[in-house]
């Protein structure tokens, strides 16, 4: 069988020490193959976003490890980090707060390429090739964030996240900040770009909806611990766990009836002990 291209191998993630002290991961494990999306669902305060930056370095790691191709990266830090950058990117929650807005597009795309090394006339092809990858003109690049909408700075941020040609990307909510019809384009964009170079994603969201459609696989988080990990069909639309399920309870439905009797049967469910304390 082919390694994992993405290893967790019982990750604990701790902020502070002694008294003031939180476990924000308990032993978290998970893999991810080459040129697979791996959803990791969850609400608020679950871990995920945690574990994503876990992953990219910027969160403390108290034990476990994480290996990236068969390398142990887990605290790996410097020249070495650095390196790392070729390979895993992050596309953020935020496409307002997470571009510059004192730069244009083309030297936003270019940055990475410079950095690394890359010449200026092989920088500016690439900035090219990755607007035209997004759907976004050419002209773009001369322009500044301010001048785009959100969908289109969410497209920028993809192409800043792919212009290294990385293995893997960390998506953390990359759509939950966009209205549901931009979402349904930028899902799209997503499921394009893999199946046309081959990426890997780790893809951070709240919504069992939204990793339904793009997701290979699906893991479900619970208070800082993987609770269910499967076949994206089989968890999004039939979970084996209650936290599972009352996350699939929660995402919306068009027709008024069964939303109702999803509601009543979302009630029913947070009740189960040890799932989560009722909501008054």
């Amino acid at each position: 069988m082919t390694a994992p291209l993405l290893q967790v191998e019982d990750l604990v993630v701790e902020y502070g020490r002694g008294r003031h002290g939180f476990r924000a991961l308990h032993g978290v494990s998970l893999e991810i193959a080459s040129g697979e999306c791996l959803g990791l669902v969850g609400e608020s305060g679950s871990g995920k976003s945690t574990l994503g930056k876990a992953v990219l370095g910027l969160a403390p790691v108290a034990s476990g490890a994480i290996r990236f191709d068969g390398e142990e990266i887990t605290h790996a830090r410097g020249a070495r980090r650095r390196a790392l950058a070729a390979d895993v990117q992050v596309v953020f929650q935020d496409p307002y707060g997470s571009l510059d807005p004192a730069m244009t597009i083309g030297d936003i795309l270019a940055e990475p390429l410079t950095a690394a090394g890359v010449g200026t006339r092989e920088a500016r092809g690439r900035v090219a090739e990755m607007l035209d990858r997004v759907r976004l003109p050419l002209t773009a690049a001369e322009r500044y964030p301010s001048e785009f909408s959100g969908g289109q700075r969410q497209r920028i941020a993809i192409a800043r996240a792919l212009v290294r040609r990385p293995r893997l990307i960390v998506c953390d909510e990359p759509v939950s900040a966009l209205d549901l019809t931009t979402q349904a384009t930028i899902i799209d964009l997503f499921i394009e770009l893999q199946r046309d170079t081959g990426v890997s994603y780790l893809f951070v969201s709240h919504d069992l909806g939204v990793v339904r459609r793009i997701c290979h696989r699906v893991a479900v988080m619970y208070r800082g611990e993987i609770v269910e990990t499967g076949d994206g069909e089989q968890v999004t639309r039939a979970p084996a766990h209650p936290y599972s399920e009352r996350l699939r309870l929660a995402s919306p439905v068009a027709d008024p009836a069964l939303q109702r009797q999803r509601r009543q049967d979302w009630l029913a469910i947070r009740e189960v002990p040890g799932v989560t304390a009722p909501v008054r």
